[in-house]
């Protein structure tokens, strides 16, 4: 799938208000009254989803938060500009959304952005591991990293620029974590991974590049998976994003690697996604077991530096 979205950015309307994230109703009920100014202030109900790590999100809506129409507003974490592109973000989801990927993205303003809802449940952890889940989310995984620029130069991944940022924010920091190693022993390691995993010949593709569980939507009535939450959302490493879920199965607060997938149950995840990827490239749908093998040494190497990369500053 190409995307045409050179530009498209530049035309999403920009609300010029600031919403108080201690007492956020009175803010964005202004914005809704321009937003939907068919909906009676007095009828309007907010419901706070909390499972955001960086921001905190508010879904707006008059009935049912599951019926057409709720809005959902982010209201940006103090600081996240320090390592969230979120012109990028806002490209991200207009790029996602036109190609059937993403919600619609209806305004930004000065702390944050408002979208549609994307109906369903945030997934539950143990339902990644169930097959006819797993392979949803491989095959949406495949439709994603189908999408490609169009008109544009060759792009490169965004892994190595981001973690040489993430690398000067630690040590800028007047006191970075005790956990952390030093900046010296970081930058060394990078450089390593670097050398080795560039020549691994990964294809760059459209990433989201943050797929824990809370990010994935599941609409059981309709049988399909939907990606939210694009803030690292970019062009990036195919086996990156792949590697960076399987990290996700071990979890984000109470991490247990022993529930990592296993090696036939990632073969099998790989299986779904390279029949997804190969029909939105337009390629034939046939999948070699050598293929399978070939992306699961990959994905392998990748999941080694992704679980470091992502959680440096968390």
């Amino acid at each position: 799938m190409d995307s045409g979205s050179n530009g498209v950015k530049n035309q999403l309307l920009h609300v010029a208000i600031h919403i108080d994230e201690n007492e956020p109703r009175a803010g964005i009920l202004d914005l809704l009254s321009r937003l939907r100014p068919h909906w009676k202030a007095e009828d309007i109900q907010m419901k706070t989803f909390t499972e955001g790590i960086t921001n905190q999100l508010i879904g707006c809506y008059v009935g049912s938060v599951q019926e057409p129409g709720c809005v959902l507003v982010r209201l940006y974490g103090r600081m996240t500009e320090l390592y969230v592109n979120r012109d990028r973000e806002v490209e991200m989801f207009q790029v996602l959304h036109a190609h059937g990927c993403g919600p619609q993205i209806y305004c930004s303003f000065h702390n944050g952005i408002c979208y549609e809802f994307v109906r369903g449940a945030v997934l539950d952890d143990e339902l990644l591991r169930q097959p006819s889940i797993y392979r949803l989310i491989a095959a949406e995984m495949g439709r994603v990293h189908s999408i490609r620029q169009k008109c544009a130069p060759p792009v490169e991944p965004l892994l190595w620029k981001k973690m040489s940022h993430f690398l000067s924010l630690v040590k800028s920091s007047r006191s970075p974590p005790s956990p952390v190693p030093s900046f010296e022993t970081l930058s060394a390691e990078m450089e390593s991974l670097k050398r080795h995993l560039s020549q691994i010949d990964s294809p760059t593709v459209l990433c989201h590049n943050d797929l824990l569980t809370k990010n994935i939507i599941y609409n059981h009535k309709e049988g399909m998976v939907k990606f939210i939450d694009y803030e690292y959302a970019d062009y990036n490493y195919q086996a990156f994003d792949i590697g960076n879920h399987f990290n996700e199965f071990a979890g984000v607060n109470d991490v247990n690697y022993s529930l990592y997938p296993s090696q036939e149950l990632q073969r099998d995840w790989l299986t779904a996604y390279l029949e997804s990827y190969k029909h939105s490239t337009g390629c034939e749908v046939i999948v070699t077991e050598a293929e399978v093998t070939q992306l699961y040494i990959q994905v392998c190497k990748f999941s080694l530096i992704c679980h470091g990369s992502t959680r440096l500053l968390l």
